[in-house]
């Protein structure tokens, strides 16, 4: 089926496709969120910053929140689980006049150190409470107010209808829906019975999210569940690219083939440049660790690649080692 790629209005906001790019931490920063923009996703997603430390004013969240206008439309992402600190969270926000397009709610990550400490995926134990935090945000920011939940926080607590329901109460303009528990994290199989549960129930747009990774598995989710939207997560890490195929695969039914060798290596080079120049080499350089393997994952001799790439300290290093491997690298 085609034409399933289609400008989507959340609150008082139209995006311009149904295709996003999650939140990840220690991932979609500035550079990556860039790169998949440019490669056709439609809202790109900020890491998720502290409520609280909004609020103590910190300076390393505040740098978290920047964005420039090359990637609009972005979100926010917010976490907490005190109804005051999102609404203080909100206020300061608000101040900067920062320009993202929609502010979201965290209600899925599954991390000990986040949901441990109430936040994240421990809110779906108290819909009462998805509601009021909710509430405190749309009363106190300009734009529209979204949140991202999961199937439930364990197996004996499958509750996600219930907390749409009660974001939706609180004025939430759009629920992006995981189809893993809490407890599963990320393994096993998303179940996107509870995207199409979630979908039936409320009014507002929802976004599935969970194992898309390209056109057809983006479309059979949409058709599966009915959902407005799609959300790309860990399937586009060392992949940007993924976007535009869905893109395609969603508007004619075309597939669009991963780019040869000598693209992923200019991208992953590109990406790494970026990264320097927005957060310096240092932090940008082990960042890039992790990008890098992710990029080169299926080349031959990927392995031993990857153990020489973490031991570079320097953008150069990696640059000289890439045209070592591979002359085109550029």
């Amino acid at each position: 089926m085609t034409g399933l790629f289609h400008e989507l209005t959340i609150g008082n906001t139209v995006i311009p496709g149904n295709v996003f790019l999650g939140p990840m931490a220690g991932v979609s920063d500035l550079s990556f969120r860039l790169l998949c923009r440019e490669q056709g996703a439609s809202l790109v997603a900020m890491e998720m910053v502290s409520a609280k430390a909004v609020c103590y004013n910190n300076g390393k969240t505040w740098d978290l929140m920047r964005t420039v206008p090359e990637e609009a439309p972005v979100s926010l992402q917010l976490f907490g689980h005190e109804e005051e600190a999102i609404a203080e969270a909100c206020d300061r926000i608000r101040e900067r006049q920062i320009p993202f397009a929609l502010l979201d709610i965290n209600m899925g990550c599954p991390v000990p150190k986040v949901a441990g400490n109430g936040d994240g995926s421990a809110l779906m134990k108290d819909p009462a409470l998805i509601e009021r935090i909710v509430r405190a945000a749309v009363l106190h920011m300009d734009r529209p107010v979204t949140v991202k939940i999961r199937k439930g926080f364990d197996k004996d607590h499958l509750n996600a209808v219930e907390c749409a329901l009660a974001a939706q109460e609180g004025g939430a303009s759009a629920v992006t829906v995981h189809g893993r528990t809490r407890e599963q994290m990320y393994s096993g199989r998303a179940d996107w019975s509870v995207i199409a549960q979630v979908k039936e129930a409320v009014s507002v747009p929802v976004i599935g999210n969970g194992d898309v990774t390209d056109g057809p598995s983006a479309e059979a989710m949409l058709q599966e569940t009915g959902c407005d939207g799609v959300m790309v997560a860990r399937g586009a890490k060392g992949n940007p690219w993924v976007f535009r195929e869905i893109r395609v695969y969603l508007t004619d039914g075309s597939y669009v083939e991963r780019p040869p060798q000598r693209e992923i290596v200019q991208m992953l080079l590109r990406h790494a440049r970026m990264a320097c120049a927005e957060k310096g080499e240092r932090i940008a350089m082990n960042e890039m660790r992790s990008h890098a393997a992710w990029y080169l994952a299926g080349f031959p001799g990927a392995s031993q690649l990857r153990g020489k790439i973490n031991s570079v300290t320097l953008l150069s290093q990696l640059e000289a080692l890439l045209r070592k491997e591979f002359p085109y690298a550029g």
